[in-house]
């Protein structure tokens, strides 16, 4: 087992890098702070955030933090620490004048995602591990990855969902019910799906939310989604869009389905796949296995009988995904979510958009 410990350093200290690791009905670590705090073999340095509020609560907690050998958390002390409070910075430039840490995570809003990816990028790390949606546009997705191979400086996109237990039983489970006859994905809350005037700031959820969900069904299936056919556009009296369904078909899979609302009271985010042996459901909060068996309720007829599939009490997808930085830095693991794979996802979203004006 190696003994190496890797630095590392966040941009941005807002909610998914910080914040929401006090949500207290969130699966715990919720935050990049809290993932990379909690792995043995990763000693957190510095951070940065233009906002003095959020950057001094940062300040504050990681002081308490280590100032309690990290313990009363019930994190592991990582290997050969002492107290350390890390280093706190107005912006990134200052930051990467002052340490160089192995791993940058970069957790700042969407627009501000390719400045501070190529500014990490420039700064060398051994890797960046940067929030989804990559950019805003495939224009800035390929700037990010222009840059990332030119200085031979990999990055990996938060889709968090590749990294959970869950989903990752999903996968393994495919190959069990046959060949895959319909896919259909959903993604429903109460924020908008997309409105053009929305596109400078990315708050819009074909971008925000349907970039899980792409990336998750390209993943799962092992496929790239091409020429949607879109249909049930409904925009609201202001002329932005809230509902659309966009179809799709491979050369397998005769029907994949994507449907999107953005005027539901309600968030829900899931994925049916339905094969020729059995079916998996699974979904915030549910995974269900069902394989063909023969019927209890009918002479000579098989039915599909929910499975008992072992799952661990967490899905791990936040301290999972820190992990996976650390076997790929160890030279033991690929990166499971690669830039290259989140570029085809905003790809895809692209598509779907050009149907949306």
């Amino acid at each position: 087992m190696s003994e190496t410990v890797f630095t590392s350093a966040i941009i941005g200290t807002g909610r998914i890098s910080f914040s929401l690791g006090f949500d207290k009905k969130r699966e715990q670590p919720a935050s990049h702070t809290m993932a990379l705090i909690g792995n043995r073999r990763i000693k957190l340095i510095a951070g940065c955030d233009r906002d003095e509020k959020k950057l001094e609560s940062w300040r504050v907690f990681n002081e308490k933090i280590n100032s309690h050998f990290l313990r009363f958390l019930d994190f592991e002390t990582p290997l050969g620490s002492e107290p350390f409070a890390p280093l706190v910075f107005g912006s990134s430039e200052e930051l990467y004048r002052a340490v160089h840490p192995d791993i940058v995570t970069v957790a700042v809003n969407e627009d501000s995602h390719m400045a501070e990816c190529l500014a990490a990028i420039k700064a060398k790390p051994r890797l960046v591990i940067l929030e989804k949606p990559v950019a805003l546009n495939s224009f800035e997705a390929g700037k990010i990855m222009y840059a990332s191979k030119e200085n031979n400086v990999p990055v990996m996109v938060n889709h968090e969902r590749r990294f959970s237990a869950d989903y990752i039983a999903a996968k393994n489970f495919i190959p069990k019910i046959g060949d895959i006859q319909s896919v259909r994905g959903e993604l429903f809350s109460g924020l908008r799906v997309y409105g053009k005037e929305f596109e400078a700031d990315g708050s819009y959820s074909l971008l925000h939310d349907g970039t899980h969900l792409v990336d998750l069904i390209q993943f799962l299936l092992g496929i790239k989604l091409k020429s949607p056919r879109v249909s049930g556009v409904y925009k609201d009296e202001k002329g932005v869009v809230r509902n659309f369904t966009a179809r799709y078909k491979t050369e397998n899979i005769p029907e994949i389905q994507i449907q999107m609302s953005g005027r539901s009271k309600f968030f829900s985010f899931g994925i049916d796949i339905l094969g020729t042996l059995g079916r998996i459901c699974v979904g915030n909060g549910y995974a269900k296995f069902y394989l063909r068996e023969e019927s209890k309720l009918y002479t000579g007829f098989y039915s599909l009988t929910r499975q008992k599939v072992r799952l661990p009490k967490k899905t791990g997808y936040c301290s999972n995904m820190i992990q996976n930085a650390v076997d790929f830095l160890d030279g033991t693991a690929p990166l499971i979510s690669p830039l290259e794979d989140a570029v085809q996802d905003l790809k895809v979203l692209e598509d779907i958009k050009t149907f949306l004006f």
